[in-house]
């Protein structure tokens, strides 16, 4: 068998395989949680034009010089202003002008008297203080100026950025598109949760599991489930499925087995790489690309727990490139080790955790054994921790890196 070859080093090969999607034109409520491919310029100016703030009155504040509310000052009311259905207005001096927020300021006026400081007058109004000079004014273009870069590429949208977009009058933004993933697991022995176990069956956990993990990064999943240990019946799978795939993932059917068909069918093909991966659990790695259109493959291992921790450390990160996310790789958090740990000396490993914020900063435990089919262990983890290759032991209080797995990024 080939010697390990590290994490990074087979990290570094897919990112440099792997390549963004083409960007297209998405209507903003498509574009939600997508990374922008452009720039975008603001063609007006927000807001559009002076408003008010409040609903009150638009006044030259001169004319209110000295007003208290022992001395009140009384102008004319001359009209009224309602946000969307105002024409071009001048304020004289001497009068006012009701008006609603939202409201166009009229020319010649440079404050807005809240109905808090009057009587609310029709006709006339009694106004108990003098504001300031802009009082209650929304300046044209103070928010967002036109010309003005109002999202950089790059930027992943949130509901605020679509809300903006939308302020500026985008109907639609220039995004790169959700990658299609297809997701199949081998072995004969897998059955569809539902269904009966024969005594030497068990339900595919990888397939959903897989699956889900994609479509929580952002991707369009395609489920294909169980394919059994046959070449003939594989290959056939894969390539029905590449005509609508942007990536493939299996799960099983890699490591030195008489029955790994999936090592079997594509070692001939000459453009995917299968071999052991200096990690655990994970070690049996393959990564290439196939089909006329180049699909990117990952064969994972069909252990769940080497599957799921593959997928986060190789899959994940192909998938954020070719979505145009950054970073590409989930951010390492150090925490406080509450328990000590051993680790192999030469592989990275990957231990499930539970990762907590606590009053003296944030602590890791472990969670349950090391083995790679511990499945109710995963799901009670929130974290993988993450033991460096030249570290054999670590004490509790150490401080460790931590994949904090249910951690927006």
């Amino acid at each position: 068998m080939a010697d390990p070859i590290s994490v990074d080093e087979h990290l570094a090969r897919i990112l440099d395989t792997v390549t963004p999607l083409a960007p297209l034109p998405q209507p903003l409520a498509e574009a939600l949680g997508q990374a922008v491919a452009e720039d975008v310029t603001a063609t007006i100016s927000l807001p559009g034009f002076d408003n008010s703030a409040m609903d009150g009155y638009a006044v030259h504040r001169a004319d209110l010089a000295g007003a208290t509310a022992e001395a009140p000052v009384t102008l004319p009311v001359v009209g009224e202003i309602s946000a969307g259905r105002s024409h071009h207005l001048a304020l004289s001096p001497g009068t006012a002008t009701k008006i609603m927020t939202g409201a166009p300021v009229p020319q010649g006026a440079d404050a807005v008297v809240p109905y808090e400081w009057t009587d609310r007058g029709v006709a006339r109004v009694r106004v108990e203080g003098q504001p300031s000079q802009g009082q209650h004014i929304r300046r044209a273009g103070e928010d967002v100026a036109a010309g003005e870069r109002v999202i950089a590429a790059g930027t992943v949208l949130g509901p605020r950025q679509i809300g903006l977009l939308a302020g500026v009058g985008r109907a639609t933004v220039l995004i790169r598109p959700r990658p299609r993933v297809v997701v199949i697991s081998t072995g004969t022995e897998l059955r569809e949760p539902g269904t009966p176990l024969g005594r030497d069956s068990i339900y595919d956990a990888n397939s959903h599991l897989l699956a889900a993990a994609a479509r929580r990064a952002g991707a369009v999943v395609y489920r294909v489930g169980v394919v059994p240990d046959d070449p003939r019946q594989f290959a056939e799978t894969l390539e029905d499925q590449l005509v609508r795939a942007d990536l493939v993932v299996t799960s099983g059917g890699v490591s030195q087995g008489d029955y790994d068909v999936v090592k079997e069918t594509l070692s001939g093909l000459g453009s995917v790489w299968f071999g052991p991966v200096a990690m655990q659990p994970g070690k049996p790695q393959g990564f290439g690309l196939v089909g006329d259109d180049r699909i990117p493959i990952f064969t994972l291992p069909g252990n769940p727990v080497s599957s799921y921790v593959s997928f986060e450390t190789f899959v994940l990160p192909a998938l954020r490139k070719m979505m145009g996310k950054t970073p590409h790789t989930r951010p390492v958090r150090r925490a406080r080790l509450t328990e000590p740990i051993s680790s192999a000396v030469g592989r990275r490993q990957f231990l499930r955790g539970h990762y907590e914020l606590g009053l003296d900063g944030p602590t890791v435990r472990p969670v349950g054994g090391v083995g790679s089919h511990l499945l109710g262990d995963l799901a009670a983890a929130n974290a993988l921790i993450v033991v460096a290759e030249e570290t054999a032991a670590l004490a509790a209080g150490d401080r460790v890196a931590v994949l904090a797995l249910d951690e927006e990024f």
